[in-house]
């Protein structure tokens, strides 16, 4: 089998621990960190899925592990795959799923579930989502990131990694993928990758200006709009907003895997945490990051 190696750009970048006892030892750290959902009850619930950030652990690390151990506490059978939609993709950008390979963590390595992926492609829409060779993959740190938390939560999962582009079609993909889990053997969860609104100068974008009030109106205006639909499993809206907003770099993950959700049964997405790198480091460049469940 054809390996991808996690860790030959981004940890070596310094976004992750390069080493096992490194990686565990972050990821120990972020469950004692948890602290109080901002949701109720949500130990106890059967979930299927949920939105994570993509960011340096040391910004974002916390709230993606939020989202993996709370999935991991939740009711029903082992975990048998984890299917990562994610990528940096606009409006025309083309969408892949990466047909085989193994992914080399410092705590270990996932297989691709190769079987659900030719389930998938033979019902993929081929001008619109190309299908990868492990060789033809780019470091992404949409899907790399959440690797290593993947295999510590879920050991003997094995994984299926999508880049959606951020289209109506895109969502169409996440239901597509819900309807071959359901006819698939063991269960199945659906985690998208975004971060929210990049904010400031280094991004180009700041309709209110400079300093604390820029940081309130990214809080409680603009990711609130996001959070808002993630919480509804508003899957358009969260794409439509964030094509005018700017509050979510990659809408098309998030809302496949919402779209995922929505299609197995589940009801209203629950918001566990909410930050931004302003938290970590102080700045007039920011960005928002969101850790939810459904």
């Amino acid at each position: 089998m054809e390996t991808v190696r996690l860790g030959d750009y981004f940890a070596r970048q310094g976004w992750y621990p390069l080493d096992s006892e490194g990686c565990r030892a972050a990821i120990d750290g972020f469950v004692k960190e948890r602290g109080e959902s901002r949701a109720l009850d949500v130990s106890a619930q059967g979930w299927s899925g949920g939105v994570v950030p993509h960011a340096g652990w040391a910004f974002s690390g916390r709230l993606a592990c939020r989202v993996f151990d709370t999935l991991s506490r939740g009711e029903g059978d082992p975990v048998s795959r984890v299917v990562l939609f994610g990528g940096h993709l606009g409006p025309r950008s083309r969408g892949w799923i990466l047909r085989s390979g193994r992914w080399e963590t410092p705590v270990g390595a996932l297989d691709t579930d190769e079987e659900f992926v030719e389930l998938v492609v033979s019902r993929i829409n081929h001008d619109g989502i190309d299908v990868l060779p492990p060789s033809g993959y780019e470091p992404d740190n949409t899907i790399e990131l959440q690797m290593p938390m993947v295999r510590h939560f879920f050991e003997g999962a094995r994984v299926v990694t999508l880049g959606v582009p951020a289209r109506l079609e895109g969502l169409e993909v996440g239901r597509m993928v819900a309807e071959v889990a359901a006819r698939s053997k063991g269960r199945t969860l659906f985690v998208g990758s975004t971060d929210l609104t990049h904010y400031g100068l280094n991004y180009g974008f700041s309709p209110v200006g400079l300093g604390p009030e820029a940081v309130e109106w990214v809080r409680e205006k603009n990711d609130r709009a996001a959070l808002d639909c993630i919480e509804a499993l508003d899957a358009a809206a969260l794409l439509e907003g964030a094509l005018e907003r700017r509050n979510a770099c990659c809408p098309g993950a998030a809302g496949a895997a919402l779209a995922a959700g929505r299609q197995v049964g589940a009801k209203r997405g629950a918001v566990l945490d909410y930050g931004t790198s302003y938290d970590v480091r102080p700045d007039n460049s920011f960005v928002g990051y969101v850790a939810a469940v459904f």
